[in-house]
């Protein structure tokens, strides 16, 4: 596979063939799983978060923590590593992979957690593969 900008990119077709139906529907078509289902949600070990669709390394386990939410929430991601986008009616800010563009969920500010950056990445589990720190 080629490097740099783009490299992650593929059709729809293509995604369709390598992502399970779940995973289409969430990192594609921008869905979200149901709060309190995702596998990640309560979960908690070393090691490093990664994009479910192309691999990249998103967040570390260090910036994980618990906000009640329902869903895996961490305080940064890993530099370069996801894009914001304003969701068109303004009311939040949509985060995905800025390797392939995958949907990770949103990203919340000023809610008062005591981390180092006063944000929520709010992630669907469906969007992320945890690889334990060897």
């Amino acid at each position: 596979m080629a490097s740099g900008a783009g490299s992650k990119q593929r059709s729809e077709e293509e995604w369709r063939a390598i992502l399970s139906p779940e995973q289409f529907r969430i990192l594609r078509q921008k869905g979200t799983e149901l709060p309190g289902t995702g596998e990640y949600n309560k979960f908690k070990a070393d090691g490093v978060y990664n994009c479910a669709g192309c691999g990249t390394p998103l967040y570390k386990s260090d910036t994980k923590f618990d906000s009640g939410c329902g869903w895996p929430a961490f305080f940064e991601g890993l530099p370069g590593a996801i894009n914001r986008t304003p969701d068109p009616d303004g009311r939040r800010v949509e985060i995905t992979c800025a390797a392939c563009g995958g949907h990770l969920g949103h990203v919340f500010k000023g809610e008062g957690f005591k981390t180092p950056t006063d944000e929520r990445h709010c992630v669907n589990s469906v969007s992320i593969k945890f690889t334990p720190a060897s």
